[in-house]
């Protein structure tokens, strides 16, 4: 073979080998495999070691577009609408609502402490006003951080959902700061169109997409993402070409199949995980080869005091008004206010400028990269660690069990927990059938001294025994601590 070929053929397969034992150690530290990749994109840019001269927007653009709809819909196969639907209207509020403010909040900001013209303000405010799918995902699973109050899927509800919202603020104001006389006004039955076309279109084509796999019944089951992918991409790109916001319907779309009984489910879920992994490496990389890191240094200074004001005012107070109308504990709401994270999306936002060509879109973009490179760091490392400090954290002995790990049916959609018995627990030395478990709950297996016992409502639990707990819902867990005798 030619060396031309076999040499970046090479390099390749130990940057992507490299990339995984960097991206595992990472989560551990809650840092999101954003910073890793970027920064190995920046060594191998122009400015960097590996000298390889790309200034590319275009095509880093549909790269990002690409990538980041694979993220969004395997984000949306694997949203658990059962554990969402209590929390929807207070999830739909922070991706709208919540969007919204913190645009407009840190835009008037921008406009106050630069040169900006408020347009443009307003353009870098909706660039970086929606949370990360990927950044927030990664963190919550890798961490596997159990959180009360059904934090986590509100949280997953709003990073998955409110890219769209923040995608079509950007779209406005790019247009907007190209046509500086044009009214904000006017863009108004835009937005209404792109968020209307884009729910109705993903809600369709995922019933469709259900329609069609289930009819095929593709005996080749390894085809089978692939045939998910066709109908992932006819949904974002159809989207798009009838007016509407194509990351809105692939959520959609996601979330619609990832809850229904569909042929050869868990083998299409596990692949987009992995593709959505792939494209994370494809699209931080990317990024990277365009950000030049002379460009960060003259703006830190302002970069560090709008990160600042995202992560302390704004990003808060949008939390807090957006989730005034329900009943959502203070604590909760100072914990939502700091998963704010900013990662990869934004910087893809921020090549809509880049690609128009608008006057200071090198300065955008870089401060962007900027802003969302200070969230991940300072934010992602300290959510278990903030968590805490709010005691919003399950107990250490409640553990959740990934049912991937265990050869379940397609359509499994409960929780495993292994839960320990300390000594002085009143539960210790009953029957099984005399602590009255919750209706959703269930002992599945007791681990005693290093066997397990089928349990059954005559057995009586002893000190250091683990129980294997198959829960429903997770709202019966105070009640299940309760019958336990377990403090939370």
């Amino acid at each position: 073979m030619d060396s031309s070929v076999a040499y970046p053929i090479l390099i390749v397969s130990v940057l992507l080998f490299i990339t995984i034992i960097a991206g595992r150690t990472s989560y551990r530290f809650g840092v999101p495999t954003l910073v890793f990749f970027v920064i190995v994109g920046m060594i191998l840019g122009s400015e960097g070691m590996g000298g390889i001269n790309f200034n590319d927007p275009k095509l880093a653009q549909s790269v990002g577009l690409i990538a980041f709809t694979f993220i969004l819909y395997s984000g949306g196969l694997e949203t658990d609408f059962k554990s969402v639907r209590p929390v929807l209207w207070q999830g739909i509020s922070l991706s709208t609502l919540g969007v919204l403010i913190t645009a407009s909040c840190l835009g008037m900001f921008i406009h106050y402490i630069t040169d900006f013209t408020l347009y443009e303000s307003l353009l870098l405010g909706s660039i970086v006003s929606s949370t990360d799918a990927a950044s927030v995902f990664s963190i919550l699973r890798s961490k596997r951080i159990a959180l009360k109050y059904n934090l986590r899927p509100m949280l997953e509800l709003e990073s998955g959902s409110n890219d769209p919202m923040a995608n079509v603020l950007t779209i406005i104001f790019t247009g907007l700061v190209i046509n500086e006389q044009e009214n904000l006004l006017s863009a108004v039955p835009f937005f209404f169109q792109q968020i209307t076309i884009g729910a109705i279109s993903g809600y369709l084509l995922g019933r469709l997409s259900k329609i069609t796999i289930n009819k095929i019944k593709l005996e080749l089951e390894g085809l089978s993402p692939y045939l998910v992918i066709t109908f992932m991409l006819f949904t974002f790109s159809f989207t798009d070409l009838i007016g509407g916001n194509g990351f809105l319907a692939v959520y959609l779309s996601g979330v619609y199949l990832g809850n229904q009984n569909i042929i050869h489910k868990n083998t299409i879920i596990k692949a987009f995980n992995g593709y959505s992994w792939l494209m994370q490496i494809f699209l931080f990389l990317t990024l990277g080869l365009l950000v030049f890191p002379s460009q960060i240094v003259p703006i830190i200074g302002t970069g560090l005091i709008i990160s600042l004001f995202l992560i302390l005012i704004a990003r808060p107070l949008s939390v807090f008004i957006s989730l005034q109308f329900f009943k959502v504990k203070t604590a909760s709401k100072w914990f939502i206010s700091w998963v704010g994270l900013r990662g990869a999306v934004p910087i893809v936002f921020a090549t809509y400028p880049l690609v128009a060509g608008i006057e200071k879109a090198n300065m955008i973009f870089h401060l962007v990269f900027f802003i969302s490179l200070t969230s991940v760091l300072i934010q992602g490392t300290t959510l278990s660690w903030i968590a805490k400090w709010l005691s919003l954290t399950l107990p250490e002995n409640l553990k959740p069990k990934r049912p991937a790990d265990i050869i379940l049916s397609d359509s499994f959609e409960s929780e495993l927990f292994e839960i320990s018995l300390t000594e002085g627990i009143t539960s210790i030395g009953k029957q099984v059938v005399d602590l009255h478990f919750p209706k959703d709950t269930l002992i599945t297996l007791i681990e005693r001294d290093k066997k397990y016992i089928t349990p059954n409502g005559s057995t009586k639990l002893e000190a250091k025994d683990k129980l294997i707990i198959l829960i429903e819902n997770r709202d019966v867990i105070p009640e299940l601590f309760e019958r336990l005798g377990m403090k939370q």
